[in-house]
């Protein structure tokens, strides 16, 4: 098949996508030259069985074919990411990192805690690795700056100050408590201090609370003071403090038992903003050259790489790699290995953090692994389950019922794999637990049945272990569920809560068994209490979100022909609904986007005639 399609390939560059008889892309490459590139394939020699494994499985190839080398790179990196194929180093957590953002769309500047798109006017800086760590430096930066902190709408209906103002965390701007050129004055000095220029901002502060002191001005003195210290007290929070570099990513892998941990600290403005691991999945066969840069392309596809990336060891195709980060970024980004001095110990502190991280990982899996074995046996399975579901439901007197699923496995909780489910189904009578059960099972095993019947995809979502909230009659309901839709090879398991429902006496029923309870104070009981209390969790969380966004309805939502748009247009010009139902018949015409027709409407609906 890979013969067939060299007559046809050109020797520009491209990507290529190696396809299974199922469809499933197994393997994403880019080429400079694609015909030479995918001949290597045909010719019956591969540098590992992993390669071998992955020809023998192909039945289908497509190609791409792009205008340079760097862009097959960006475009190879972007698939990789987004189709998961079985045969690449693949990136697995994808979380997007906060920053701090100075919200330029007002005329009184906001601060504020940002994730995603940079849609929003305004200065950016970060990334910083945990929420956490961004929390704890806006904490700081509204005691240093005192900048406002609260939306627009909140900021445009205030009629005195809030209690932020109180506590010395704000200085007034809604309430013109200070005037427009002093808090741009205090917005100029955030940014210089988040740029990198916090000694000069704090020898200004100083300067100034000497000068307040001098004249005998102790209170404003005192307000300097504070300013200072919620500064030192920012940077007191950075673990490593160098003054090697100024905007840098130091990154590191550590290899060891088959897999991989890379470690990625984040140097902004002269300041640790804080590090992550990460666990790539790789091939015992990978070489670290080639999972460094298959990581630093995924990493850097979807966010802005820094200036500088300094690694621990050798990259592939270094060059072409820097030149499409360049490219990616707008400027340009070097990569660097360096081998002494500064820059070195920040590598070498990256290198330790990767080795340590890596280990504490070994050694979990090792333990979580044996915890599956002991649940196969006490459960009678054929092997340690790979994916264990577990399910529950949440609802006060039936209302904004909701159904949760969670999923653990050899790594842990499985956290991205979690479920909810509104329960849709009307003709479920308030408070049936049944019933609920019955709409979920059937969502969950219907979707799997319909998208992978055979249970062939690479990253297959089929559960080995169902276990469910309750005793013998939601077994025997669940196993009824399971054989309407066809499945009879997925065990299930239902944990019941033991007598005065104490922890430790809970009972387990399953077909063909009948009821049993495991021994008091065994590794698998509390491992299998852990995984319902998380079910538990998750379920009640949801519930209470679904709740509290009920509560919160707006009383627009009952207004008819009102849509999101006017909607939106009315709660920015009032800032509330209640404001709006107050609103008199001209207040609601002078709204943008408000016809007369609509605000007629709108004041009738709040102001019924007798």
């Amino acid at each position: 098949m890979i013969r067939a399609h060299l007559a046809t390939l050109s020797n520009g560059p491209g990507v290529y996508r190696m396809l299974d008889a199922g469809g499933e892309v197994l393997y994403v490459g880019k080429a400079r030259n694609l015909k030479r590139r995918v001949a290597q394939y045909a010719n019956g020699v591969h540098p590992s069985n992993r390669i071998a494994r992955m020809v023998a499985e192909t039945t289908h190839l497509e190609v791409v074919v792009t205008h340079t080398e760097v862009e097959a790179l960006l475009l190879e990196a972007n698939l990789i990411k987004r189709l998961k194929p079985r045969y690449n180093v693949l990136l697995r957590d994808d979380k997007s990192f906060p920053y701090i953002l100075i919200a330029k769309g007002h005329a009184w500047a906001r601060l504020g805690k940002h994730r995603g798109a940079r849609g929003e006017k305004g200065s950016y800086f970060g990334p910083f690795a945990s929420a956490g760590a961004v929390t704890r430096t806006l904490n700081a930066l509204q005691r240093a700056f005192l900048l406002r902190s609260c939306s627009d709408s909140v900021f445009e209906n205030r009629s005195r100050p809030c209690l932020l103002y109180q506590i010395k965390r704000c200085s007034g701007p809604c309430v013109g408590l200070v005037g427009r050129a002093e808090y741009d004055g205090l917005i100029e000095q955030a940014e210089a201090f988040l740029g990198g220029r916090s000694q000069a901002i704090q020898r200004d502060l100083s300067a100034q609370m000497t000068a307040a002191a001098e004249a005998l001005d102790y209170e404003r003195a005192a307000m300097f003071r504070d300013r200072i210290r919620a500064l030192t007290a920012i940077q007191a929070h950075q673990d490593i403090n160098t003054d090697a570099v100024e905007e840098a990513d130091v990154v590191a892998l550590h290899v060891d038992g088959g897999q991989a941990c890379v470690q990625v600290f984040f140097f902004r403005a002269g300041q640790n903003w804080g590090n992550r691991a990460y666990f790539p999945r790789i091939d015992k066969a990978d070489e670290a050259p080639a999972i460094r840069a298959a990581f630093l392309a995924q990493f850097y596809d979807d966010r802005p790489p820094p200036r500088l990336i300094l690694v621990d060891g050798p990259v592939d195709e270094l060059d072409l790699l820097a030149e499409a980060l360049s490219a990616h970024a707008g400027h340009k980004v070097e990569i660097a290995e360096p081998r002494r001095g500064a820059k070195r110990d920040l590598v070498d502190h990256a290198i330790t953090n990767a080795r340590e991280a890596l280990g504490r990982r070994l050694a979990e899996t090792s333990g979580q692994g044996r915890l599956l074995a002991a649940v196969a046996d006490a459960f009678g399975l054929e092997a340690p389950p790979r994916r264990i579901e577990v399910y529950d439901n949440s609802h006060v007197m039936g209302t904004n019922a909701v159904g949760g699923m969670i999923v653990a496995g050899p790594e842990g909780f499985m956290k991205n794999a979690y479920r909810k489910f509104n329960i849709k189904d009307e003709s479920i009578t308030p408070g049936d637990d049944f019933g609920m059960m019955r709409e979920v099972l059937t969502r969950r095993f219907k979707r799997l049945v319909d998208e992978d019947p055979d249970r062939s995809a690479t990253d297959s979502a089929w559960p080995d272990l169902v276990v469910i909230d309750g005793g013998a009659g939601q077994l025997s309901a669940a196993l009824g569920i399971m054989r309407e839709l066809g499945v009879d090879d997925v065990p299930l398991v239902a944990i019941a809560k033991g007598p005065d429902r104490n922890a430790g006496r809970e009972r387990f029923f399953m077909e063909g068994k009948g009821e049993f309870i495991l021994e008091q104070r065994s590794p698998v009981l509390y491992f299998l209490q852990r995984l319902r209390d998380e079910a538990h969790r998750f379920a009640i969380g949801t519930h209470r979100a679904k709740r509290g966004k009920e509560a919160v309805r707006s009383a627009l939502d009952e207004v008819g022909g009102i849509g999101p748009a006017r909607k939106r247009a009315l709660l920015h010009h009032f800032g509330s609904a209640k404001a709006v139902a107050r609103a008199g018949l001209s207040d609601l015409e002078k709204v943008p986007g408000i016809s007369k027709t609509v605000a007629k409407l709108v004041y009738d609906h709040f102001h019924e005639k007798g």
